[in-house]
């Protein structure tokens, strides 16, 4: 990761600045309720900790400042352009399905890749975890990356000027602001869709398609 040409990440995130980006992922009355529908996707999943290695399951969530459901920037994470990413990338037919769920402070939204094409067999999740303020959302990065044994910082221009590691088995973090996020590729196989990329390459990509929304709309 820290090899990726210096250009990459200014270069994809004025790209995707220009294309803007959605700021809900679910239509008006559904924010914050699995189960809903959103066009020809259903939402209802499973939550953060079920899909992280087990990492998070030692990590104390961090509070959010106010009560509710997921703020619209956290939804992005199940928007149109991470799905408009996947499926470039991955050169899918069709739009994978997709599940949502809110609890414990994070939104989790995942991709059932392998519904949308039998050469990507496995479903990839993408979370923010929502903190009260910038200092505990860095607190809760920074003990999830002292627990992933194989974390390796993303460094230079790759990392956007935020915190940001990556994971051997595919999952880049960052934290930007009160957010932490997370692209999980885990549960797909080293490379993936014609040009065999390889899952960490996904998951950065899918990573900074997001942080760029959250550039646009901060």
């Amino acid at each position: 990761m820290n090899n990726r040409p210096p250009l990459m990440a200014s270069v994809l995130l004025s790209a995707v600045l220009l294309t803007g980006c959605s700021a809900a992922a679910a239509g008006p009355g559904t924010a914050g309720q699995p189960g809903q529908s959103h066009g020809a996707e259903s939402h209802g999943a499973e939550s953060h900790g079920a899909h992280d290695g087990g990492h998070h399951q030692s990590v104390k969530a961090p509070a959010r400042a106010a009560a509710g459901g997921p703020s619209e920037a956290a939804k992005m994470v199940c928007g149109d352009q991470p799905m408009d990413r996947l499926i470039a990338v991955l050169d899918l037919d069709k739009a994978p399905h997709t599940v949502n769920n809110w609890a414990d402070s994070t939104f989790t939204c995942t991709y059932h890749l392998d519904q949308a094409s039998p050469a990507v067999p496995g479903s990839l999740d993408i979370s923010v975890q929502e903190a009260r303020d910038e200092a505990t959302a860095l607190e809760y990065f920074d003990a999830m990356q002292a627990l992933a044994p194989d974390a390796t910082p993303i460094g230079g221009l790759a990392n956007l000027g935020f915190p940001a590691y990556e994971t051997a088995d595919g999952k880049a973090v960052f934290q930007k602001d009160s957010f932490v996020l997370t692209v999980d590729a885990s549960g797909l196989p080293a490379a993936v869709g014609p040009d065999a990329v390889t899952r960490n390459a996904l998951a950065y990509q899918l990573a900074t398609t997001i942080l760029a929304c959250w550039v646009e709309h901060g």
